[in-house]
Order: C-alpha cells, then sequence, then structure tokens
C-alpha cells in the first residue's frame, strides 16, 4: 500500500524559504508521477508542482515558477519541493500526491495516493 509522509511545513517570514520532504513507500515509484498540491482556506486544493520519478521531469503552476522546485531523491525515496521568496499567498495545507502516469502532466482528480498534509504558513 502507497503511503505518503510529508514533513517540513512550518511558519516563515514573508521572503524566506522552506523546504517540504515527501517520504514515498509501499511501491517502487519508477513509473509514477509525484505531486504537490495546496490548499489554503476557503479555496479549493490547487496543483503546485509533478515531477516524473523515472525521467525527473518536471511541471510547475504559473504562479511558484522560478520560485519553487521539486526534486527526488530515488535512495531515499523522498520528493521534494524547495520553495523559495515565499508571499503571504503561499500560506496553505500543502500535500503530496502520487500515482501512475505516462505523462508528468495530470489532473487533481486522477491522483489516487494522498498523504496527510502539511501546513506552511507566511507572515507578511
Amino acid at each position: 500500500q502507497v503511503q505518503l509522509v510529508e514533513s517540513g511545513g512550518g511558519l516563515v517570514q514573508a521572503g524566506g524559504s522552506l523546504r517540504l520532504s515527501c517520504a514515498a513507500s509501499g511501491r517502487t515509484f519508477t513509473r509514477y508521477t509525484m505531486g504537490w498540491f495546496r490548499q489554503a482556506p476557503g479555496k479549493e486544493r490547487e496543483f503546485v508542482a509533478a515531477i516524473r520519478w523515472s525521467s525527473g521531469r518536471t511541471d510547475y503552476a504559473d504562479s511558484v515558477k522560478g520560485r519553487f522546485t521539486i526534486s527526488r531523491d530515488n535512495a531515499k525515496n523522498t520528493v521534494y519541493l524547495q520553495m523559495n521568496n515565499l508571499n503571504s499567498e503561499d500560506t496553505a495545507v500543502y500535500y503530496c500526491a502520487a500515482d501512475q502516469f505516462i505523462t508528468v502532466v495530470a489532473a487533481i482528480s486522477e491522483y489516487g495516493y494522498w498523504g496527510q498534509g502539511t501546513q506552511v504558513t507566511v507572515s507578511s
């Protein structure tokens, strides 16, 4: 059974950085796409970034391009989201997700495995 465990959230000042981690277990993830999503209070969950485990190909939401970087560590079965130059609009619960896709781009509804989420709060 796939398990995804996020960590690394917290409180940071605007302009600061955080690195989120998603430890994945239960499968060989070579054919998986790993995604980061976020949900702010009163808003729908939205896509942030994704990475194909095998190729390393990435995709980003326009709102985070140039500020966030998604990466994976094969040896640790862990996906990271490095977040720089954070602002108040980045405040949300961040979720890690996974599923088997042939591309790095997939709709949120297609992800079948989700972590419990980690809170990121950016103070202005």
